[in-house]
């Protein structure tokens, strides 16, 4: 069955928190993303990448269990290692060496909560594989 709507692109992923301060100060200062909105008092905040929306909320004033979520949100450098260099500096702890996979480096972390992000870039073309 094919369905009679379309999808255009993801509008924004989240990254649920239990302290929003200190998640606004990680996305904001430390990863350098223009935050879009902040609404302190309703729990969240959006940060802009360019082409995603990362929504940072606080899952128990929403009513939800605190879980992070582990699914790994590639954020796009122009130098993994640089970018990985600068995010050291700053405390930033990445569990093993950078990723090189022939089309691309990566550099997996998190954030102060335990969501899942990576440093990326691509420098190859990707292949398209297949059965």
């Amino acid at each position: 069955m094919t369905p009679n709507f379309q999808i255009h692109h993801v509008d924004f992923v989240s990254a649920p928190t239990r302290d929003l301060d200190r998640a606004v100060a990680f996305y904001g200062q430390t990863l350098g993303l223009e935050c879009s909105v902040h609404f302190a008092d309703d729990g969240f905040a959006e940060f802009e990448t360019g082409n995603l929306t990362i929504n940072v909320f606080d899952a128990e004033k929403m009513g939800l269990e605190f879980a992070p979520n582990p699914s790994l949100c590639a954020l796009h450098v122009d130098n993994v290692e640089a970018a990985r260099e600068e995010l050291e500096a700053a405390g930033i702890k990445f569990p093993a060496g950078t990723i090189d996979t022939g089309v691309c480096h990566m550099a997996p972390f998190k954030d102060p909560d335990g969501n899942g992000l990576m440093l990326h870039h691509r420098y190859a073309p990707r292949t398209i594989r297949g059965d």
